[in-house]
């Protein structure tokens, strides 16, 4: 063992190097988070070349979806199994390895298939930043820093890609939105390489609990599916509903086998503690909203205003220096002052009135009037409330559960992005088509009509966002109800879940 190494699991004693790891965390993280709108942006284009049919285009999103979401709890465990960071190198590796694949597809199935394996990778790769962060950064001021800087890349990122997105599709060429991955990856994986040292005796070396993995993986792969079906088939639709079906008797098998088996994949103590169950339902919720209204704004923007996809981007830069602003300056210096529920529960009603101006929305809207302002404060509130969320919920876990912990974060944020944009697409479409019947009617000219289709569209928006409005109140209501502890370094950090009195909160790295 190398003295960097040694030195890293002393008391009190923390690793040299853990701000460099903190950089190629980061551009781990914003490599994943990039992806996710990246990819959007460039999918009229990529469907055109590869000849996709309008059926098949979702597969495209829905692959990589049910991939990540799928195998989030298998890749956490597997990092805590086999070490946080060569699960995260090996992430890395094979991310760019998909993503190269994907750059240079000739048809629909290697496109598809390259989706899906970037799913796979960001699955190991995901859980594995989050939970170096979590055993890595000790002190409460320091992980607080950590934390915010995390939670801004993690909120901000996807505003990014869509400019990225923008200009790569714009004036290059689609395949880069694929191609720009590989850069990230080779850096994130070299530096990772040389710098990350993991703390010792932090691995969880336990037989891995096949039952678990197999019903975890077909259980969550048929609720995101169900999700993503409801959207483009109804909610009524057979496939749909057997979906649903399937998922809550698989989910409810993997719990009961969870609570008897000796080494389960998902200790039930990472869950049943109210402040960490707070913190993944909360987030989830967030998630849904947030994400339903990202869909809903880039249309918007890009529909009804006729903005190109570099200009949507640039519209989105508010929320992005919103969130920036929340997480690294009010989150990252209250968090050690004051509870984190006291930062969570204001930041999502910030939030809230940030997506209740947003309601406002008319064809003619001006972008400074409203737009601007409530993309602010929605980049305000969610900022200062995620960063706390991300520190709380690998707080006062054994270090041997940090990867798993750290995976249930990133399944709540998958599974809330499949509802939300099922969720708020169908509340949005809904509202369109009954406006447009109504009043369809009374337009006599082709233009009044596509008048008529716009004010349906926007009327659909607007409904669907007071919605999200809405579940960010009872996001807001459940981080101040549920999440009771103290601020970090006080008393109840540590959890006050069952089976409490055994854990060891992650800033005792050692005894």
């Amino acid at each position: 063992m190398s003295p960097t190494a040694a030195k890293a699991q002393s008391p009190g004693v923390p690793d040299a190097g853990r701000w460099k790891a903190l950089v190629f965390i980061a551009l781990a993280q914003l490599m994943v988070v990039l992806d996710s709108t990246i990819v959007n942006i460039a999918l009229p284009s990529a469907q055109q070349d590869l000849g996709i049919s309008d059926g098949n285009r979702q597969w495209v999103v829905t692959a990589y979806a049910l991939a990540f979401g799928g195998l989030l709890l298998f890749g956490g465990r597997i990092a805590d199994l086999w070490g946080r960071k060569r699960t995260f190198v090996t992430g890395l590796a094979g991310f760019a390895a998909a993503s190269a694949l994907g750059g240079a597809a000739t048809n629909e199935a290697m496109m598809f298939g390259s989706r899906a394996l970037q799913g796979v990778f960001g699955a190991l790769l995901a859980p594995a930043a989050l939970s170096l962060l979590a055993v890595m950064f000790t002190d409460a001021k320091e992980r607080a820093k950590a934390f915010g800087i995390y939670g801004a890349i993690a909120g901000g990122g996807a505003a990014v890609g869509l400019i990225l997105g923008g200009f790569l599709t714009e004036y290059l060429d689609w395949r880069w939105t694929f191609f720009v991955n590989i850069p990230f990856a080779v850096v994130a994986a070299a530096g990772a390489w040389f710098v990350i040292r993991e703390p010792e005796g932090s691995r969880n070396r336990s037989a891995l609990d096949i039952p678990g993995v197999v019903l975890s993986t077909l259980g969550l792969v048929a609720l995101v599916y169900g999700f993503t079906r409801a959207e483009s088939e109804g909610w009524g639709e057979g496939v749909t509903i057997g979906m649903f079906v399937a998922s809550a008797v698989l989910l409810a098998a993997f719990v009961a086998v969870e609570a008897k088996v000796k080494a389960p994949l998902l200790p039930l103590r990472v869950v049943t503690d109210r402040n960490r169950g707070g913190v993944y339902l909360s987030l989830g919720l967030a998630i849904i909203a947030m994400f339903g209204l990202f869909l809903f704004l880039t249309y918007y923007l890009q529909i009804v205003k006729g903005y190109s996809p570099v200009k949507t981007g640039f519209a989105f830069l508010p929320m992005v220096a919103g969130m920036i602003t929340g997480s690294t300056q009010i989150g990252t210096r209250l968090l050690t002052r004051v509870p984190p529920r006291l930062l969570m529960g204001p930041g999502f009603l910030v939030a809230a009135v940030g997506m209740l101006l947003l309601t406002r929305l008319e064809i003619d809207t001006s972008y400074a009037g409203v737009l601007l302002p409530g993309m602010l404060l929605l980049g305000l509130g969610m900022g200062t409330a995620f960063m706390p969320a991300m520190s709380m919920a690998t707080q006062g876990v054994r270090p041997q559960d940090a990867g798993v912990a750290s995976a249930m974060v990133n399944t709540s944020q998958q599974v809330g992005g499949a509802i939300g944009t099922a969720l708020l697409n169908t509340i949005a479409a809904s509202v369109t088509t009954s406006y447009v019947t109504d009043h369809i009617g009374s337009a006599a000219s082709r233009s009044q009509q596509q008048l008529v289709q716009l004010e349906g569209m926007v009327q659909g928006y607007t409904s669907a966002i007071w919605f999200a409005v809405g579940i960010l109140v009872a996001a807001a209501a459940i981080a101040l109800t549920f999440v009771n502890a103290g601020r970090p370094g006080g008393t109840t950090v540590a959890g006050s879940g069952e089976g409490v009195e055994d854990e060891l909160p992650v800033p005792v790295v050692a005894h």
